[in-house]
C-alpha cells in the first residue's frame, strides 16, 4: 500500500513547529546535537512568504518539503551533511539562498551535495514554484542523465537526496493538474523507483512504484485498492493470529524471533497478476508475514519450523541468502498453506539482512565506524552498476531508448544463473544458453555447440531461469551459425550476443565477400561497357586501400554498386571528351583499328588479351609497360603515365614489361 506521510508538528498558525520537530527527531534517532538542523531550517525559511506563494502544484510549501526530505534521509540513517543539504535544497533551487552562502555557513561538503542534486534536477519535467522547469533538446536530456550517473559515481548521497526530493514531490502531487501528475509519475516510475531498487532501498522503491502507479493507472490502482480494503479487517485478524502462533512456535525452539505482518504493495500485486495471468484471489503474498532472527543458521532452522507447521508450495521457494539478488538483497522466501487452507507468504531474514533490504546502500552510513569490510563490499557492489550503465549507454542518443534500457537493465525480473564454478551471471529475461555463453566470454560463444542445464542437455533455444547451473559445451572447430541471427528462431535475445555474432561473420566472410563483390562489379561494368576504366582510382576515391578491399566492401554491403558506377561514369566522360579532341595517326596499308594479341609482346607470357589505356593513349614507338587488370587482361600504358607510376608503387607485381609487335599499317589513337 502507499505510505501515508507522517504529519510534522505544527503551530496554531499552521507553520512548522521547529522546536517540536527537532525534539521529535532527536528522540527518535538519538541525535546528540540538532542545532545545525535548526540553523538550516531557519535559513531555509527566509523569505518564507514567497516560498508559501510558490505552492502552485504542491500541497506543501518548499520549506515543509525540505523538512520532509530531511525526514526521509533520517529514516535512511544518512549523515548530517546530507540532512542539512536536503533542508536547504529547495530554497537554493528557488534562488532564495545562494550556494556560496551555504558553503560559508555549513561548509563545502553540504554545498557540493546541493550542487550535485541541482545538476540532477535538470532532467525534471514538471512545474515547480511559479514557472515551468523546461527540458532542453533531446541531446541535452541524455547528457543530463549521464551527468546524473556521473554524480552518483562520485557521491551516492546525491542520488539519495534526489530520491528523497522526488518522493516528497510525488507525495505532494495530489492537487496538481493531471498532466503534471503524469509527468512526475512517469519520471519516478522510469528512473527513480528503479534507482531505489538498484541501491537496495526497498521501502522507497515500493512507495515510489505505488504512488506512480496511482497516477499512471488510476483505474487499476483503485480496483486493487478496493479489493484489498474489502476484507482488510478480516485479513488483519487472520495475520495477527498467524503471527502470534508463529512467534510462540519459533521461541519454543529456543530462537529469539520478531514476527510481523508485511504491508502489501498495489503495484507489485498488479504486476504479478498481469505477468502470471492470475486472479486477485490467486496472489499468494496478499497474506504475508516476515520473521527476523539473530543468525543465518536461525533462518534455516525457522524455515524448517514453518514447513513443519504447514504444507509448503514447492514452486514458491527462493533462497536469496545462498543466491543473493544483484542489488545485494538476501532473504528466504516461501509460501505455505496456512490455517483455513489460505496461502501465506513467509519471508525469513536476519536483522542485518532486513536493514540492508530496507536501507540498501544507506546501511553503509549506519555501519560506518565499525569493522565492516563485508558491508563495504556490499556498498561497492550496489554502486558498481552505475559505472556499467554509464559505459553501456555512452553512445545512446535517444532519450526514450535510454529510459527504456535503464529500466530494463534494472528490472527485478532479470535472471541469475550459475557457471559450473559457482559464479553468478546476470542476464535479462528470456536469455538462452547462447546469450549466457557470450556473456561469459566471446570465444565461449563462438565455440559453443551445445549446453547443459543442471547436468541435462538442453537445446540452444532453451529459456534460462534463475538458480540454474549452465555448462556450455564447446569444440575447437565449432563456430556461430547464421540461424542464431534469425529472431524467429529464438537462439539469442541480447544485443551483446548479436553484435559478437555479426562481427564474427563479417571477419570470416571476407574471401566470400571479395568474390561476390568482384562478380557484382564486373557484371555491372560489362552491362554499361565501362571495362576500360581503371578500378584502382575508384577504390582510392571511395577510401579503399585496394581494388580487393573495394570488392570486399561491395560483397559485405558496405559500398553500393551505384557508388562505383558513378565514379566510373565520371572517369569515362572525362576520357571520352579527351578522346574526341585527339586525331588518329594512320599507318599505311590497313584500315583495321583493333589491337590484335600479337600487336603487343609481353615478356615471358603469351596469348594474353591486351587493351590500350585511355588515360595516356600509347602509340607505336612510345616506351610502354603493361598493367594486369581485373577481368580485362593487360592494359598498355606509356612508361611515363602518371596512373601507371602510381600503380607501380601500390601494386608493383601487376606491372609487366611489354614491347610493340612488328605489324605496321595499323591505326592507333594518339
Amino acid at each position: 500500500m502507499v505510505k501515508v506521510r507522517d504529519e510534522h508538528p505544527l503551530l496554531h498558525d499552521g507553520s512548522l513547529d521547529v522546536d517540536g520537530w527537532l525534539a521529535e527527531i532527536s528522540r527518535q534517532y538519538d541525535l546528540e546535537d540538532a542545532e545545525d538542523y535548526r540553523e538550516a531550517v531557519t535559513l531555509a525559511s527566509q523569505m518564507a512568504d514567497e516560498a508559501i506563494a510558490n505552492r502552485t502544484y504542491w500541497s506543501i510549501d518548499s520549506v515543509q518539503m525540505g523538512i520532509e526530505m530531511a525526514q526521509i534521509l533520517l529514516e535512511l540513517r544518512l549523515d548530517s551533511a546530507s540532512v542539512i543539504a536536503a533542508i536547504l535544497y529547495r530554497a537554493v533551487r528557488e534562488g532564495r539562498i545562494a550556494l556560496a552562502r551555504v558553503e560559508r555557513q555549513f561548509g563545502e561538503e553540504v554545498a557540493r551535495l546541493i550542487d550535485g542534486v541541482l545538476k540532477m534536477a535538470a532532467i525534471t519535467a514538471i512545474q515547480n514554484s511559479d514557472k515551468q522547469v523546461v527540458l532542453g533538446q533531446r541531446e541535452a536530456q541524455v547528457d543530463n542523465l549521464r551527468k546524473m550517473l556521473v554524480s552518483l559515481i562520485d557521491d551516492v548521497r546525491v542520488a539519495l537526496i534526489k530520491l528523497a526530493e522526488r518522493t516528497s514531490a510525488i507525495r505532494a502531487m495530489k492537487d496538481a493538474p493531471e498532466d503534471k501528475r503524469r509527468k512526475v509519475a512517469e519520471e519516478v516510475f522510469n528512473i527513480y523507483a528503479p534507482l531505489a531498487h538498484r541501491l537496495g532501498i526497498g521501502h522507497l522503491k515500493w512507495e515510489l512504484e505505488d504512488l506512480a502507479f496511482r497516477y499512471l493507472q488510476p483505474v487499476a490502482y483503485k480496483k486493487i485498492a478496493s479489493l484489498l480494503d474489502e476484507k482488510r479487517l478480516a485479513r488483519q485478524d487472520y495475520i495477527e493470529n498467524v503471527v502470534d502462533y508463529l512467534k510462540k512456535e519459533i521461541e519454543d525452539f529456543g530462537i529469539e524471533a520478531e514476527v510481523f505482518g508485511r504491508a502489501k504493495h498495489i503495484y507489485s500485486i498488479w504486476r504479478k497478476m498481469n505477468r502470471k495471468k492470475l486472479d486477485f484471489s490467486q496472489i499468494y503474498d496478499i497474506r504475508a508475514v516476515r520473521i527476523l532472527v539473530p543468525h543465518i543458521r536461525d533462518c534455516y532452522a525457522t524455515l524448517g519450523i514453518v514447513h513443519t507447521l504447514w504444507r509448503h508450495i514447492p514452486n514458491e521457494f527462493d533462497d536469496y541468502i545462498a543466491n543473493p539478488k544483484e542489488n545485494g538483497y538476501r532473504s528466504l522466501h516461501t509460501a505455505v498453506v496456512g490455517p483455513e487452507g489460505k496461502v501465506i507468504e513467509v519471508q525469513i531474514r536476519t536483522q542485518q539482512m532486513h536493514e540492508d533490504a530496507e536501507l540498501g546502500v544507506c546501511a553503509h552510513w549506519l555501519y560506518k565506524g565499525t569493522d565492516t569490510k563485508a558491508k563495504d563490499q556490499g556498498y561497492e557492489q550496489k554502486i558498481s552498476w552505475l559505472r556499467n550503465v554509464l559505459e553501456w549507454h555512452e553512445e545512446i542518443g535517444d532519450l526514450p531508448q535510454l529510459m527504456g534500457e535503464l529500466r530494463a537493465d534494472i528490472d527485478p525480473d532479470r535472471i541469475y544463473v550459475f557457471t559450473p564454478e559457482g559464479h553468478v551471471v546476470d542476464l535479462p529475461p528470456k536469455a538462452t544458453p547462447v546469450d549466457f555463453a557470450y556473456k561469459v566470454h566471446t570465444e565461449v560463444g563462438h565455440k559453443c555447440r551445445g549446453a547443459k542445464v543442471n547436468g541435462r542437455i538442453v537445446p540452444l533455444t532453451y529459456l534460462l531461469a534463475t538458480g540454474e547451473q549452465i555448462e556450455i559445451l564447446t569444440h575447437p572447430n565449432a563456430h556461430p551459425s547464421r540461424d542464431w541471427l534469425n529472431a524467429e528462431a529464438g537462439y539469442i535475445h541480447t544485443a551483446r550476443a548479436k553484435a559478437k555474432i555479426v562481427h564474427w561473420f563479417k571477419l570470416q566472410d571476407r574471401d566470400k565477400n571479395i568474390e561476390e563483390g568482384r562478380q557484382l562489379v564486373l557484371r555491372e561494368i560489362d552491362r554499361l561497357d565501362l571495362g576500360d576504366e581503371p578500378l584502382h582510382d575508384v577504390a582510392l576515391k571511395l577510401n579503399m586501400r585496394s581494388v580487393e578491399d573495394l570488392f570486399g566492401a561491395v560483397g559485405a554491403g558496405d559500398i553500393r554498386i551505384g557508388q562505383i558506377v558513378h565514379q566510373l561514369l565520371k572517369q569515362a566522360d572525362a576520357n571520352s571528351q579527351l578522346q574526341q579532341e585527339l586525331p588518329l595517326l594512320k599507318r599505311p596499308d590497313t584500315g583495321n583499328s583493333s589491337v590484335e594479341p600479337d600487336d603487343i609482346i609481353i615478356e615471358g607470357v603469351g596469348n594474353l588479351m591486351t587493351t590500350m589505356a585511355q588515360c595516356c593513349h600509347p602509340v607505336p614507338g612510345d616506351d610502354i609497360r603493361g598493367y594486369v587488370t581485373v577481368g580485362r587482361g593487360v592494359a598498355v600504358h606509356r612508361s611515363d603515365c602518371e596512373n601507371l607510376l602510381h600503380l607501380a608503387v601500390v601494386e608493383p607485381r601487376r606491372v609487366l614489361q611489354v614491347n610493340w609487335g612488328q605489324r605496321p599499317g595499323k591505326l592507333y589513337p594518339v
